[in-house]
């Protein structure tokens, strides 16, 4: 079953992923954790040092793997009947394709070429997979292009992830609101 977690920043949206994930753990599933962040400056390092000590303080046993590019790969290698794999978050996912090359036009052949390899695989996952992302629409259109394309594709892979989702939630002020449900 495929669940996206939706919310803006530090709405909750982490943390209502992880309360699932629990709920699973409690089933006696796997916890598989795939984050895709990287540290390139001091306040991400922050950002991922919070996220690591709240999983520690989950006392769930966690399986971490770091993807930042090849998520769909990563998602088939691990997927299983047994398990539930968190994957925090499909927007920082987007930022390392849209930031991997000086070359725009690299960038948006690779970005396409993984977008729709994740969307393909989606409905081969076994066990449970929840994605977390940034709802980014809801504000104002950011200035420069490279901001703007990044909440154009944020848009629309959550639209696309959202399609192909069992169950859909928006987290808002720490409180999920249930957008779509199998």
């Amino acid at each position: 079953m495929i669940h996206l977690v939706l919310g803006g920043a530090r709405s909750g949206k982490s943390r209502y992923g992880e309360s699932m994930a629990k709920q699973y753990a409690e089933q006696g599933l796997r916890c598989i954790y795939i984050a895709t962040a990287t540290a390139l400056d001091g306040e991400m390092a922050e950002r991922i040092a919070r996220h690591q000590q709240d999983r520690m303080d989950s006392k769930l046993d966690w399986q971490l793997i770091e993807t930042p590019m090849a998520l769909a790969s990563t998602l088939q290698q691990h997927s299983a009947d047994d398990c539930v794999i968190l994957v925090d978050c499909l927007t920082l996912y987007l930022t390392n394709h849209l930031i991997a090359s000086e070359d725009s036009q690299a960038c948006d052949a690779l970005w396409q070429q993984q977008k729709q390899a994740l969307l393909a695989c989606l409905p081969q996952l076994k066990g449970e997979v929840i994605f977390i992302s940034n709802e980014v629409g809801s504000g104002i259109v950011p200035l420069g292009e490279l901001t703007r394309r990044f909440a154009d594709e944020a848009g629309w892979l959550n639209q696309a992830i959202a399609q192909k989702a069992d169950n859909v939630t928006l987290v808002v002020a720490g409180l999920p609101l249930s957008l779509k449900q199998a």
